[in-house]
Parts: structure tokens; sequence; C-alpha cells
């Protein structure tokens, strides 16, 4: 169902560790689009301009304990859990001293420290490795989770719904997010399938689905809490349709044509960056100077990642292989 939670008040330090999380994706992130064309990094680049009160929310609503996996539109996740900006730079560059050691780039961020587990190229290739990672904590036995991210595009997989059947069928400790900015790769929802309420898809499975406005840092927060909650009690996953909205293209090579300039205005009414900057000056906890000064500490912490991308060596050849396969791989001919 489409649903608000239970409304919870939410403290100082919340709303500034959003803010503050969510002003480094941003910053990030459009200081990729200057280095693209520039040709500095290459390949795909995927951009997570307008989302970013979903990472900023699950954060609050998570632990460290969890793990997460996504699609590869990835950068926001990976610093939003605490990959430095340092080593995600280096990958987008290409460079050995990136979390993945310059093998992955843009749509492969990885960090084992951090549990993520990973951005991923194949369009739902993540869904069931969310679901085998859950299984294994109730293997285990402990009280963790999987955050299994996915696009609206994703949906239409049929890895989906096999590890929908299975993921409840064993009551499987793992949200499903579903990140619907509406328009998959360029194609909107509508033109893809009758079914325009996303969320409804996990009801064929008797999974708990709900439909969730992604501008918002406490309706994410909320939600995922409620399903996070669900998953330690033995409950199994949840399934949540995030209503959101990017304000670039697909990649940096979309033009986004096929959309409207009214359409992307509205949504930029939304921001989430502004209303919780709206909320954080409304209620003193903070001045408008201390989030200027705290912008300008991330954009310097951002400008000492490009630093250290360029001034950081590319991987030697000879390692080409290492950290991809086992050492007792035998198919490796040297």
């Amino acid at each position: 169902m489409a649903k608000q939670t239970a409304k919870i008040t939410f403290d100082k330090e919340t709303y500034l560790k959003w803010f503050e999380i969510m002003m480094l994706v941003r910053r990030f992130e459009e200081k990729c689009a200057q280095l693209y064309g520039q040709q500095k990094i290459n390949g795909f680049c995927h951009l997570y301009i307008g989302q970013e009160a979903i990472v900023a929310g699950m954060i609050t609503a998570t632990t460290k304990d969890d793990s997460f996996i996504t699609a590869y539109r990835d950068h926001g996740h990976a610093l939003a859990l605490g990959v430095t900006p340092d080593a995600v730079m280096a990958e987008l560059f290409g460079k050995a001293t990136g979390c993945t050691s310059g093998k992955g780039g843009s749509m492969h961020l990885f960090s084992k420290e951090h549990n993520f587990m990973g951005g991923h190229g194949i369009v739902g290739g993540q869904i069931p490795l969310g679901a085998g990672a859950a299984f294994a904590e109730k293997y285990k036995g402990t009280k963790n989770l999987n955050v299994c991210f996915m696009g609206d595009g994703a949906v239409r997989q049929g890895a989906l719904h096999e590890t929908f059947n299975m993921a409840m069928l064993w009551k499987l400790p793992v949200i499903f997010i579903c990140e619907n900015n509406g328009f998959s790769m360029g194609t909107s929802v509508a033109r893809t399938t009758n079914v325009l309420d996303i969320y409804k898809v996990g009801s064929g499975y008797e999974m708990p689905s709900f439909q969730i406005d992604g501008m918002k840092c406490e309706d994410v927060h909320n939600a995922i809490k409620e399903a996070a909650d669900r998953a330690r009690n033995g409950d199994g996953p949840t399934f949540l349709e995030i209503k959101t909205y990017r304000y670039r293209g697909h990649s940096m090579s979309d033009p986004a044509t096929y959309r409207s300039k009214d359409e992307l205005g509205h949504y930029k009414t939304l921001d989430p960056l502004e209303t919780t900057k709206e909320t954080i000056l409304k209620n003193k906890f903070a001045t408008e100077k201390e989030l200027e000064e705290l912008e300008e500490r991330i954009l310097q912490t951002v400008a000492k990642s490009v630093e250290f991308a360029e001034n950081s060596p590319f991987p030697e050849a000879g390692k080409l292989y290492e950290e991809v396969y086992t050492d007792e791989y035998p198919f490796i001919m040297d």
C-alpha cells in the first residue's frame, strides 16, 4: 500500500547527518559530471543527483553490520556508507588506489570494510545476490539484514520474481528497494507495464510492500526502519517502492530529451537537499553560516579527492587477476 509510516520526531543530529550525507553526494556527483566532460572519467557514469534522500534515510535506519548491494548507480551508496571520496574518485579514474583497485570503475564500487557488496552492471543481477547475503545471515543466526537496491527497470527481470518467491518462502531478512526515478534508462514506467504502482508486484508473493516518498529523508527512514525491524524479528522481507527523481539523464551520455522542462522544474522544488536545509534553519539546528561552512569543507574534501585520484598510479598489469579469482583458480595461464 502507499503510505507514510508512523511519525517520528527527529533530532538535530539526525537532520545534520542527513544534510551532510546529501551534500557530500551532491557535490561529489557534480564534480564527476565536470570531470567526465574533461574526459578524466571514462566509460559509463550514472549520477545520483536528486536521489540522495534515499541513502541518507537508509543510513540512519540500519546498522553497520547490515550489508548493502545495488545496481550501477552506486556512487551515493558507497559514499553514504563511509567509503572515502578519495577511494571512490580514484576508482572512477581507474587508479590502483580506488576501492576496487581501479578494476571496477563507476559501476562496480565495492567495500568489504563497509559491508558494501557492490554496484552491479547487469540489470537485476544484484537481486538474487542480495537475497543470498540475507540467507547467509539467517544461516549464521545473526540479526543482520541485507538492503538490496534496484531501479524501476529491473522489476521487469525474471530474477526478481524468482528471488521474491524464495525470499518469502524462507522468510529471509532482506529489504528490497526499488528506487523508482520514473524512466529506467529512458523509457517511462507507463510505456513498459500496466502496473504503474511498482510496489504492487510484491503482493503476488504476499510480501509486505509499500510506496514511499523518496524526496523526504523522514519517510525513507521510517519505512526502512519498519522493514528492518520486521526482518530482524524473523518476519521476512519487505518490498519498498521509493519514488524519487534523477535531475540528470540516465548516464552522462543521456541528454534526457524524453522529459519536459516543466516536469524537471517541478521535481527541483522537491529537492531533498533544499527541503532538509529549510527544516534545519526553521528549527534553528544550525545557522546559514554553519551550513555554508559545512558545504565549503565538503567542497574541499571533493577537491582533494580529485587531487588524490590524479596523483595515484594506474594498476600494474601483473596484478590483473588479483582480487578477481582465488589463488587456487586453475584456469589462469601465466
